[in-house]
C-alpha cells in the first residue's frame, strides 16, 4: 500500500488537496478524563486554584482545533465554521467526557481537527488540576463520526 503522505523518494510530504471537490466536512470526537474525588470535586465546585476548569478546557478545546495545522505536520489548515464542544460528568466514576464538533466547508476532512480538540481540551482539565491528582488517566479519544468527502459517512458503533 502506498502512503499518501510519502512521496516517490520516500519522503514526507503534504498531500495535494487542490483537485478536491469543496463539500460539507463534519466530525465529532471525544474523550475521557478519570481522577480522584477531591480532583472532581474541586472541578465540580469551581474552587481550582487556577480558575474554572471546564471553562478553560472549552476554550482550550476550541483552540486546539483551530490551531490543529500547526501542531500536527502533514494537516492542512482550514477555515473552521465551528467548533462545539459539549462535558458529560461521570459522577460514579469522577470522570469527564469531552465531545468536540469541528465543521467546515473544504477540500479535506476535520477529524483530526476534533481530535486534537478533545486531546487539548483534557490535557488542559489534567494541567489545572495535576497539583491535586498527578493520577488522572486520559483515555478512549476516538473519532466518534464523520461526515464528507469521498469516503462519505462514518458513525462508530
Amino acid at each position: 500500500m502506498k502512503l499518501s503522505h510519502l512521496d516517490e523518494k520516500n519522503h514526507p510530504k503534504m498531500v495535494d488537496v487542490g483537485d478536491k471537490n469543496i463539500t460539507s466536512r463534519i466530525a465529532t470526537a471525544s474523550g475521557m478524563i478519570y481522577m480522584s474525588q477531591e480532583a472532581f470535586d474541586v472541578i465540580k465546585n469551581n474552587t481550582a486554584k487556577k480558575g474554572p476548569v471546564l471553562q478553560t478546557a472549552i476554550i482550550a478545546a476550541i483552540m486546539g482545533a483551530k490551531k490543529t495545522s500547526e501542531i500536527i505536520p502533514m494537516c492542512h489548515p482550514l477555515m473552521l465554521s465551528k467548533v462545539e464542544t459539549d462535558i458529560m460528568e461521570f459522577v460514579k466514576e469522577c470522570a469527564f467526557k469531552l465531545i468536540v464538533t469541528v465543521k467546515c466547508e473544504g477540500k479535506t476532512g476535520v477529524e483530526m481537527e476534533a481530535l486534537s480538540g478533545v486531546s487539548i481540551g483534557l490535557l488542559t482539565i489534567y494541567d489545572m488540576i495535576k497539583a491535586i491528582d498527578k493520577s488522572m488517566r486520559i483515555t478512549d479519544i476516538v473519532l466518534e463520526s464523520k461526515e464528507g468527502g469521498k469516503s462519505g459517512k462514518f458513525v462508530r458503533s
